[in-house]
């Protein structure tokens, strides 16, 4: 027994071990155990094996793949090795879907027919197509759409991607922080798995997809990296041939993906990323725009996703016009959609209780004739039973009306299902009927806003006081205004005794409605300035006057941004003058038309230019030295 046992304890030969193993199979078969470790991972190899891969990456491949072979399914590691081989293995190194020639007469037509308006964006699109089609494999620029929310941005996108006939995958970014998004997690760490960019074009199975990077404005950095500087590799059409996530751990090309961007502000993004995209911008819509969008796009899609046609709701073009007006005041259409949307829930309201009513009708009807045969005769019930079904198949029990009227939305329904209107159009005329108070301009990231700003003065020391949730530079503008009034009271003929007191026995308040939203940027300078000459000359702005631009300590106006969405902004409040900076000329042209038409546009190149036009009858001064 020593004997065996020893011999038992040394290493066996490889003719004993593939007896053993010939032996253990057998057993497994007789017991219905069947061994599928073995086929897996031969079904694993062949599936790589057709998955194409570079030399490089097949190399690295085989190389895990023998280091798999060699693991028990119990070790611990087996899981993390055969998830990352089939990763591998379904990857599309080389499948790419088969693109047809761009036809831009019909990506013309699809873009009219899914967007109303924005046509320079699409006379941009086509250009895009247009090299597309020229050059398939031309490095094009990536495209960013920045605008305020519900303008078409991500529709945009899959548009594209339609009329070049890929597959389209969209990626948010909003609120991601951690770096190992983009690049993977490197799988040393429990839990890892590749970033969104490889797992997106591994469920899309193709290599060359249409993939929209949602909100890249609103990406984070802390502790875990900075995803914004992660995206710069993947953007540049120079390094993203060999883009390297940390699972994959082998370069993956990524330089055939259509990338598109989209975007609410650019001030928020790094300027090496804003480097490697081209920015268009998308503007609101007009009233007019988005009376056409609502009739053409909204109504019809809210009516389908309820369950009723145009016989149970009518809404015309004149209720469409005053919801824009009294309920909404947005750069884009989603709030025009929710409020067509409960109107659409009050049509299916009325609609489900008219069938109720029906059905129980129909029910009753029934129930009454099947207890008056009852009460008859065996033999003369029979008869009348089937003499009465006859009469009933001949010309039906006589249902109450199953069409019902249509719900016809005017103002009574409007304010019954929408409440009262939240805009009536006098609220400009109200809020500078005092002193003190005048109308500006600013561009956010949900479109152009007005902005009324809001002083007066009382005794103190001349401190000036600032609220409404403040920015530093919209701080530094307050302060340049008001050194510019005092060192102006004289000739801007202020009252004398006021005038003196400006500095020593007054403090000023400026306060900035809504004190909740914040605020920041240098549009608000001249606003500023006509608001504190309004207060010390005792005299009201013109209400129907709004303004923006940034004004130096000398009293010249400079340039801003966003002056189509801020000229949009002041024509939805009813505003009809704007005094804009005279350097903004240029960009009038972005503006359209219809808009230009109803409005006066007053273009200013000095403070005083300002002043002049926004009080009644001009506002007296000495000449001032052109500096």
């Amino acid at each position: 027994m020593a004997g065996v046992s020893a011999k038992s304890d040394g290493p066996m030969s490889k003719t004993r071990q593939e007896l053993l193993q010939q032996q253990i199979r057998a057993i497994k078969n007789e017991l219905g155990e069947n061994d599928d470790d073995e086929d897996d991972v031969v079904s694993l190899e062949k599936k790589m094996q057709e998955a194409a891969m570079p030399p490089n990456v097949w190399k690295h491949a085989q190389r895990e793949l023998r280091r798999l072979r060699k693991m028990q399914p119990q070790q611990p590691g087996y899981g993390t090795s055969r998830t990352y081989l089939e990763l591998l293995a379904e990857l599309p190194w080389k499948i790419a879907s088969e693109e047809h020639e761009v036809d831009l007469a019909a990506a013309k037509v699809r873009l009219d027919s899914e967007h109303y308006g924005l046509s320079k964006v699409k006379k941009r699109i086509i250009e895009y197509l247009a090299v597309r089609k020229l050059k398939p494999d031309a490095r094009g620029p990536v495209l960013c759409f920045v605008g305020p929310p519900g303008v078409g941005k991500t529709s945009l996108a899959s548009s594209i991607a339609g009329a070049l006939g890929r597959r389209f995958i969209r990626i948010s970014l909003g609120g991601v922080k951690d770096e190992a998004d983009i690049r993977g997690h490197r799988r040393t760490y429990i839990g890892s798995m590749p970033g969104r960019l490889i797992d997106g074009i591994k469920r899309v199975g193709v290599n060359n997809p249409v993939m929209l990077l949602d909100e890249i404005d609103k990406t984070g950095t802390d502790v875990r990296g900075d995803l914004a500087s992660a995206l710069l590799e993947v953007l540049d059409p120079e390094q993203n041939k060999t883009f390297n996530d940390h699972y994959l751990n082998v370069p993956f090309d990524v330089s055939k993906v259509v990338f598109l961007a989209t975007a609410n502000r650019m001030q928020s993004m790094p300027a090496p990323l804003l480097d490697r995209m081209e920015i268009i911008e998308l503007p609101g819509y007009t009233c007019e725009e988005k009376l056409r969008i609502a009739v053409l796009h909204l109504i019809p899609r809210v009516l389908e996703q309820h369950g009723i046609t145009n016989e149970h709701i009518s809404i015309p073009e004149a209720t469409v016009e005053l919801i824009i007006q009294r309920y909404t005041r947005e750069a884009g259409v989603r709030n025009l959609g929710r409020h067509l949307a409960a109107l659409a829930r009050a049509a299916a309201v009325k609609v489900a209780e008219k069938e109720q009513s029906v059905r129980l009708s129909r029910e009753m009807q029934t129930e009454m004739i099947y207890h008056g045969a009852q009460g008859l005769g065996a033999a003369a019930a029979e008869a009348d039973m089937e003499e009465e079904a006859m009469g009933i198949r001949e010309k039906e029990i006589i249902p109450l009306a199953t069409k019902p009227d249509p719900l016809l939305v005017d103002e009574v329904v409007l304010d019954t299902v929408l409440g009262p209107p939240k805009f009536d159009g006098r609220e400009a005329a109200e809020r500078v009927a005092t002193p003190g108070v005048a109308v500006g301009l600013v561009w956010t990231e949900v479109g152009g806003e007005v902005l009324f700003v809001e002083s007066t003065a009382m005794l103190g020391k001349g401190d000036l006081h600032l609220t409404g949730q403040l920015g530093d530079i919209i701080k530094e503008s307050a302060h340049i205004a008001l050194t510019w009034v005092r060192a102006r009271s004289a000739e801007l003929k202020l009252p004398v005794a006021e005038a003196g007191s400006l500095m020593k026995e007054r403090d000023i308040h400026i306060h900035f409605p809504a004190g909740a939203v914040p605020k920041d940027g240098p549009s608000a300078g001249v606003t500023l300035v006509t608001a504190l000459v309004s207060l010390f000359a005792k005299r009201n702005v013109r209400a129907d006057t709004a303004m923006t631009g940034e004004m130096t300590l000398r009293g010249l106006v400079l340039p801003v941004g966003g002056i189509k969405d801020k000229i949009l902004a002041a024509h939805r409040c009813g505003i009809r003058r704007v005094i804009l900076p005279e350097r903004n000329r240029k960009d009038l042209q972005e503006v359209p038309a219809a808009i230009l038409k109803n409005m006066e546009i007053i273009l200013a190149k000095r403070m005083e230019d300002v002043l002049h036009q926004a009080f009644e009858g001009g506002c007296p001064w000495k000449p001032a030295s052109r500096l």
